[in-house]
């Protein structure tokens, strides 16, 4: 039988302070590995899902707290809680969503109830665990097994609120004293109409992310795009095994960010610092095992954050710049072209259907700060957005806010200052910097300023540079960073059908202030 570690290892306590050391112990799981559910489930509500006992109606809670450990070495449930729920949609929003969430010990039979009345939650879906085991080595990475479980739900009813609560074998969502931890979230309409989506890249578990996160939940949107580098975990970026790596960072961070998420689908892609090559081949493994993103991208398994959805009137796109990446290359070409050939379908399959297509993915196809500009990403990728005229390019990689001009065929199709309209189908695409979401800021090049809202130059030059294929730095002299902001903030985004469809693309500062806006309109 596996037994629970005891304490912790002296070459590993010294490295950690009292506090990492309370930490440590206080959530540390048992060596034993995850049960694992029978298949991943299905059926929402409209399919008839129940529980054992027919009539959708969860078990009596378990025996009481007293008997914490069972023969096969887990706790017993009604001493585990769940933490860090998250949503996301499934390829569907408007009748499909994926709900997330962690237990800190292997549980027994996890489930979600689901009803149209908080205190009805009368269908019981059940859920899939998937467990992930970091090994440890050498003081870089920490030995730690974490149980991240999900649930699909399809079938749903479009523009209809529905509420929730996750349980398992002696925790049951739907009894009087956990009713607390019931949620709510709303599916998509099904005709287009006005929402708020918001974005960022670049979070971190910081009180700067924290302060960020409380100021989206104000603008209640309608679902949220993280532009990859989530929670900083590997710390080093690289994509390589000998990366500092931290598991529990993850712990921290859906806790950190289950405020929000619970409630509002949290629809993640990959940065850098996302690649764990410890997991898998290309490092996907962890992104599966804690995400339950759409499955309509080239190759869910190999590149789970790749996908798209239609919400509204917008079609929104997520790439893998990693992919294509100059400057990192630890997964450069790992699909073989196969993302590009996916993007270019996708793109053209959207400009059909909706007034407006966004796309974002992490690093940057235009930025004058730390990482600037990625060349793998203009070389594989801006051909495509200029051939399905993209409306909006949103990017993380670089900690600022930095907003182009509209570029078309490289340069500088027109100017568009603070508060101006700009027409993709004839100016080009307008690309959006937006990792300010709470790891430390970085800043631009010596002598160049901070210039937003009012205090943009007609006519500036910046001089930075680009990755080359050699992973060489190119100089380069540009004039299309038209906004720069060094402070936190994120992108809030207002699409608006109808005759006139707009995008109105707004950027806020952690302090609530506008540095900026622009509206998107085509054919004007």
């Amino acid at each position: 039988m596996d037994t629970p570690d005891v304490g912790i290892p002296p070459r590993l306590a010294r490295r950690m302070s009292m506090a990492e050391q309370y930490d440590y112990l206080r959530t540390r799981p048992t060596r034993r590995r995850a049960l694992v559910t029978a298949g991943a489930v299905a059926g929402g509500l409209l399919t008839g899902c129940s529980g054992p006992d027919g009539g959708g109606r969860g078990p009596a809670a378990g025996p009481t707290a007293a008997a914490t450990a069972t023969a096969t070495g887990r706790a017993h449930g009604s001493v585990v809680t769940p933490f860090g729920r998250h949503l996301a949609f499934g390829a569907d929003p408007k009748t499909q969503m994926r709900i997330s969430w962690q237990v800190p010990l292997a549980v027994r039979r996890p489930y979600v109830r689901v009803g149209l009345e908080p205190w009805d939650l009368g269908r019981r879906i059940e859920a899939e665990v998937r467990d992930l085991h970091t090994p440890g080595e050498d003081g870089r990475r920490f030995a730690l097994d974490q149980f991240y479980l999900h649930a699909a739900l399809d079938g749903l009813r479009p523009d209809t609120t529905y509420y929730y609560g996750v349980g398992h074998e002696g925790f049951d969502p739907a009894s009087r004293e956990r009713h607390s931890t019931v949620a709510s979230f709303r599916t998509a309409p099904a005709r287009p109409g006005t929402f708020v989506f918001t974005a960022f890249g670049d979070q971190g578990v910081t009180p700067e992310a924290l302060a960020n996160d409380r100021l989206i939940l104000g603008r209640e949107p309608s679902f949220h795009l993280h532009a990859g580098d989530i929670c900083y975990a590997d710390d080093t970026g690289h994509g390589e095994k000998s990366d500092y790596y931290h598991p529990a960072t993850w712990d921290a961070f859906l806790r950190q960010t289950e405020p929000v998420a619970k409630s509002v689908p949290w629809m993640v892609t990959t940065g850098n610092h996302d690649m764990e090559a410890w997991y898998s081949p290309n490092g996907y493994g962890g992104q599966s095992a804690r995400w339950a993103l759409p499955e309509n991208g080239f190759d869910p398994r190999e590149a789970p954050g790749v996908y798209s959805f239609t919400y509204g009137n917008v079609g929104i796109v997520a790439l893998d710049a990693n992919d294509v990446s100059y400057e990192i290359p630890a997964n450069r070409g790992y699909t073989d072209g196969r993302q590009t050939a996916w993007l270019d379908r996708r793109l053209g399959e959207l400009r059909r259907t909706v007034d407006f297509v966004v796309v974002f993915f992490h690093h940057c196809a235009y930025s004058t700060s730390t990482h600037a500009s990625d060349g793998g990403v203009r070389d594989a990728w801006l051909p495509l957005f200029a051939k399905h005229q993209v409306d909006l390019v949103i990017n993380g990689h670089n900690h600022v806010y930095e907003r182009t001009d509209a570029i078309r065929g490289g340069r500088v199709g027109r100017r568009v200052p603070v508060g101006a309209t700009t027409d993709p189908t004839e100016d080009g695409i307008v690309y959006v910097t937006a990792g300010g979401a709470g790891k430390s800021l970085y800043g631009f090049p010596p002598g160049v300023r901070d210039s937003y809202e009012g205090r943009v130059a007609d006519r500036e030059s910046v001089r930075t540079f680009h990755w080359t294929k050699a992973r060489d730095k190119r100089r380069d002299t540009v004039e299309w960073s038209r906004v720069r902001y060094t402070g936190y903030s994120f992108l809030s985004v207002e699409a608006q059908a109808g005759p006139a469809p707009r995008l109105r693309v707004e950027a806020i500062a952690q302090n609530g202030e506008r540095i900026d806006h622009f509206d998107v309109r085509r054919g004007t």
